[in-house]
């Protein structure tokens, strides 16, 4: 397992270097924060001791520099908007989104295997059907074209949710959650009654049917148990997904998680937050990406023993 996961963790960090670099010389490519943060009558000097203030009078190698020795501390300085730490910020945003995806993830698995495996259990019956149909239409659906409905129709039309904000109770929870959840619930679910299928036409099903074992003993006992893994992976690649994906849903509905910040970093030409929220997002990704790497190679010796030592 140790050479597996060396090999995967060196793997996995030329992409998130490519990120920090990347962020860097995108961000400057948005315009100068000078020319937002002071007035059109402001002076050259003016203009010269805000540049100097922030760094921004330092040249593109000189402040990749220092952006690159700070970031090992994650210390990206303070936001030009609010004046507070923009590792704190980040920090403090972050939890929302995991919250979001985690919530989001956990419905979205448990349903799946649900609906996958009863589809799974009768092949081209009335309920396969139906949730072959359904599970592959919620896969195909962009999830910004489902916020935007969601809005206009529980939200403006009818009056019946909350658009945007964290602010009440259960009910501010439905709408970014039903975004998030469409895509992944479909996709898994069309994952789990592949495995499934596969999986009930093994022989030590067969075996355990002609014993007299009940559906639910023959699905969730001894099936499900060994067509997991594929799902598992599937659904860690969904996860990873959800955290870049919030960025969409946060913004339709207000929600003040990570990917919002990003938006208003952006937006408001604020460097210091948006190179924070951006690599705490990889680095939470890279994670994601390794946990799922090894929880695939503890559930498949194969994995492991393709890796040299």
């Amino acid at each position: 397992m140790i050479p597996f996961l060396r090999k995967r963790i060196l793997s996995s960090a030329v992409p998130l270097v490519c990120v920090v670099l990347g962020v860097f010389f995108l961000a400057r490519m948005t315009g100068n924060p000078v020319d937002l943060y002071l007035p059109l009558s402001a002076t050259s000097e003016q203009r010269a001791e805000f540049s100097a203030a922030q760094g921004f009078d330092l040249s593109i190698p000189a402040q990749l520099w220092n952006y690159l020795a700070d970031a090992v501390q994650f210390d990206f300085g303070t936001s030009l908007r609010t004046g507070q730490s923009a590792a704190s910020m980040a920090i403090e945003a972050f939890p929302v989104t995991l919250q979001l995806a985690g919530v989001t993830m956990l419905l979205a698995i448990t349903g799946a295997l649900v609906v996958g495996s009863l589809a799974a259990y009768r092949p081209n019956s009335l309920i396969d059907r139906i949730a072959s149909l359904l599970s592959m239409t919620a896969a195909s659906i962009p999830d910004f074209w489902f916020a935007i409905m969601g809005v206009l129709v529980f939200g403006v039309s009818l009056g019946l949710l909350p658009t945007s904000g964290t602010i009440g109770g259960p009910e501010i929870w439905i709408l970014p959650i039903a975004t998030l959840l469409i895509r992944p619930f479909g996709v898994l679910v069309q994952v789990v009654r592949g495995s499934m299928v596969t999986a009930l036409s093994a022989p030590y099903v067969k075996v355990a049917r002609s014993k007299g074992a009940t559906p639910r003993r023959v699905i969730f006992g001894h099936a499900l148990r060994n067509a997991v893994t594929p799902v598992l992976t599937v659904a860690g690649d969904l996860a990873v997904g959800l955290v870049n994906g919030a960025v969409i849903v946060e913004t339709i509905f207000g929600w003040p998680g990570i990917g919002k910040l990003m938006i208003d970093s952006i937006l408001q030409r604020d460097f210091a937050v948006l190179q924070a929220a951006v690599l705490l997002t990889a680095v939470t990704i890279f994670a994601l990406n390794i946990l799922v790497d090894v929880c695939h190679a503890l559930t498949d010796p194969r994995v492991r023993q393709a890796v040299p030592a």
